[in-house]
């Protein structure tokens, strides 16, 4: 009996494999491992979840395609900043409250409270496009972060309050500045939709303006605020919804009585004391005469300078030219009074030189004989030639002057002609003292009943 072959095992495979083909299979089985995500970014958070933002399309308005969406709205005015007459505009900080109603944005809620957002998410849904018409600037204040707040509700009721500072267009009236009355508004109206798309109200009616009972301006006194609503129209868009705040200003008058009309009234008055001074005293009435009328055309320029380039003449242009023209007067008075002056003492000269006075002493030689006296007047009615007369009395100079003429035959040497001569020196004056105060005080009378 043989043996039996005794087999050995097979000897096991080798797991080696070629070189390149071990590369390539560390190749294949590399693992990728993933970065994990970033939680700071995520695409929404969990109150946009609740309000299912990414559910609805926001581009558009509510219940798009049915009923215009009523839009809400009520102002509190926080100040009334600046009037101005010469850019004729008005700037207004005020909060702006917006009310509508979006079901898309309603949500489930064991305690019916609302919720609460800035402006993050005011970017993300549907809000009311208001703008302000006539408006030259305007901002949302962002101190210290945007001043814009978004309440939401579970039904989809929506509150949308932004604090705002406008600059808009004022149209005012300057005929009876500074005795006037302007009325100005602000437009609130929608950009894009119509009153097909959107209704805009307001909330409360008059109560839907509240104002801050400390707003007080400088110049103005707020008298009343009020609101209304009208339709604009544009040809190429259609109808919109124009909500309009009026606010009455009345001016204070007391800073133009000190600045203007009195400084006016007194220089005025500065003229006429040119009346009570002799008419020969050149350096007295020439001077003060000239340095009233510049003055009074010191103070047009002023106030003309403070105020718009209007077409039309306002109340506070008539008292100071009506004042000029007083003033003006004054002088060309002077003017006449000194020319009246020079003529009469022209033809004195005249006279003395074609009749030598004879002082009442006949000469024979001669056909003419002159007596100089007055008539009927003592020495204090006619006073000094050139001097001021007292107490109102008329000065003036009686000449008479006797005649006899030898050249024509009808009368005799004896006959004599009487010529009379007056030399009223201060009629002017006198009368003036009494016209011109007279008739400014009757168009004081008639300025300040017309434009009080």
């Amino acid at each position: 009996q043989q043996p039996l072959p005794q087999h050995s095992p097979p000897a096991p495979k080798s797991n080696t494999l070629p070189l390149s083909q071990e590369i390539l299979l560390k190749h294949h089985f590399t693992p990728i491992f993933r970065r994990s995500p970033d939680m700071t970014k995520s695409p929404m958070t969990k109150s946009e979840q609740l309000l299912r933002i990414d559910d609805h399309d926001f581009t558009m308005r509510p219940a798009f395609g049915g009923p215009p969406i009523p839009v809400g709205v009520d102002v509190q005015v926080e100040s009334l900043d600046t009037i101005s007459e010469v850019d004729m505009d008005f700037t207004m900080t005020l909060y702006l409250r917006h009310y509508w109603k979006d079901e898309r944005l309603s949500f489930p809620s064991t305690n019916n409270q609302s919720m609460t957002f800035d402006s993050r998410l005011v970017k993300k849904i549907w809000v009311p496009d208001i703008f302000f018409v006539h408006s030259k600037r305007s901002f949302i204040h962002d101190t210290t972060t945007d001043n814009v707040m978004l309440r939401v509700y579970p039904d989809g009721n929506v509150l949308y309050s932004l604090r705002v500072t406008v600059t808009a267009m004022c149209n005012m009236d300057l005929s009876r500045f500074p005795l006037d009355t302007q009325t100005c508004s602000l437009e609130i109206e929608s950009y894009a939709y119509t009153d097909d798309d959107l209704m805009l109200y307001w909330k409360k009616g008059n109560e839907s303006l509240n104002t801050d009972d400390r707003i007080s301006l400088s110049q103005f006194l707020i008298q009343k605020f009020h609101t209304t609503t009208k339709l604009a129209f544009y040809s190429s868009t259609g109808w919109y919804n124009r909500l309009y705040i009026h606010f009455t200003l009345r001016r204070h008058i007391f800073f133009f009585l000190l600045q203007t009309y009195f400084p006016a009234t007194l220089m005025v008055m500065l003229s006429w004391v040119s009346f009570w001074i002799d008419r020969r005293a050149v350096p007295a009435r020439v001077p003060l005469g000239i340095t009233t009328v510049l003055t009074m055309s010191t103070i047009i320029t002023g106030v003309n300078a403070s105020m718009p380039r209007v077409s039309y003449i306002k109340a506070v242009d008539i008292y100071l030219w009506v004042s000029f023209v007083f003033v003006f007067l004054s002088v060309i008075e002077y003017a006449a009074v000194n020319y009246l002056t020079t003529v009469q003492e022209r033809r004195e000269r005249k006279l003395r030189e074609r009749l030598p006075c004879t002082c009442g002493i006949a000469n024979p030689d001669e056909d003419i004989m002159m007596t100089t006296g007055y008539s009927d007047m003592d020495q204090n009615t006619t006073g000094n030639y050139g001097m001021p007369e007292n107490g109102g009395r008329q000065e003036r100079m009686l000449a008479q002057f006797t005649i006899a003429d030898s050249q024509t035959p009808r009368q005799v040497k004896s006959s004599r002609g009487y010529v009379n001569i007056w030399i009223d020196t201060h009629a002017i004056d006198k009368y003036s003292r009494v016209i011109f105060p007279g008739a400014y005080t009757l168009f004081n009378i008639i300025y300040w009943s017309i434009y009080s």
